[in-house]
């Protein structure tokens, strides 16, 4: 296990969002709609700082804690948004825990240095990797709330989501189309560039990243196949996106954590 606990200021913005994250999430009830909000964007901007400070600091560092920890946040911004085009959305506090946590898991495993990059190109790479991962997170928040709803339309009760089923079911949809153009475009370009990417000894190969993003690439296009042809809805529309999110997240958090974690490789 390694350890990031030294001084500095990227440890003291991410020990910063990681408390006011779990404050939002602990003590939800007993602060305003305004606190709230200002407590959440103070963790959300220490969290940024937390993250840059890892991902282009000397050397730069990544691995599986910090692409949750880096999902979670684009989450987070994604909600920020909604937040504001749709008021009735609460998810915030669920949220909030999961950053916290993220953050947490970030400081006890950094990942791995990079003190050289081979190609000016891969911080894009990376980019298009973390983004359709944030993405697709956003997809199964929101699908997950549209189970809430339907479980309670079923019930007869008064949905949390506060959010019309058939809107959550498209905004669910929509992130997981971008999810896949980004996913696609990420797997397009390790296959034809990865050497440059990643120098000659690192060219495309089918190891356990490959095979699981591959599988999950599947799932995602079955899902919107089937929504399109099939008119899948509902309880097994939210399944597939669940089984594609969870064989995304082995594809690279999974394999890098048995690396990194189980086998002691950085």
């Amino acid at each position: 296990m390694i350890l990031a606990f030294g001084a500095g200021w990227g440890f003291a913005a991410a020990a910063g969002a990681a408390g006011a994250y779990a404050a939002v999430a602990l003590a939800r009830a007993r602060l305003s709609t305004p606190g709230l909000r200002s407590i959440l964007l103070a963790a959300w901007v220490l969290h940024a700082i937390a993250l840059g400070d890892g991902l282009m600091g000397e050397p730069a560092r990544f691995g599986f804690a910090p692409s949750l920890s880096v999902t979670v946040w684009l989450v987070l911004t994604v909600y920020a948004i909604e937040s504001r085009l749709f008021p009735q959305l609460h998810a915030h506090w669920g949220l909030a825990g999961l950053a916290s946590a993220a953050v947490v898991l970030a400081l006890v495993f950094p990942g791995s240095s990079y003190p050289a990059i081979a190609s000016p190109w891969l911080p894009l790479h990376w980019a298009l990797g973390i983004a359709s991962y944030g993405l697709f997170a956003v997809a199964v928040v929101h699908g997950w709330l549209m189970s809430r709803s339907e479980q309670s339309m079923r019930k007869a009760a008064q949905t949390d989501a506060g959010v019309p089923l058939m809107t959550l079911e498209r905004l669910t949809f929509r992130f997981v189309q971008a999810g896949f153009a980004l996913l696609s475009a990420t797997l397009l370009a390790g296959w034809f560039f990865a050497e440059t990417f990643y120098g000659p000894q690192q060219a495309w190969k089918w190891n356990h990243k490959t095979i699981f993003s591959l599988l999950a690439w599947l799932t995602f296009a079955a899902l919107l196949l089937g929504r399109a042809r099939l008119g899948w809805r509902g309880r097994k529309a939210v399944r597939v996106l669940y089984l594609g999110a969870g064989l995304l997240l082995f594809g690279y958090a999974g394999s890098r954590f048995v690396l990194e974690v189980i086998l002691g490789r950085v």
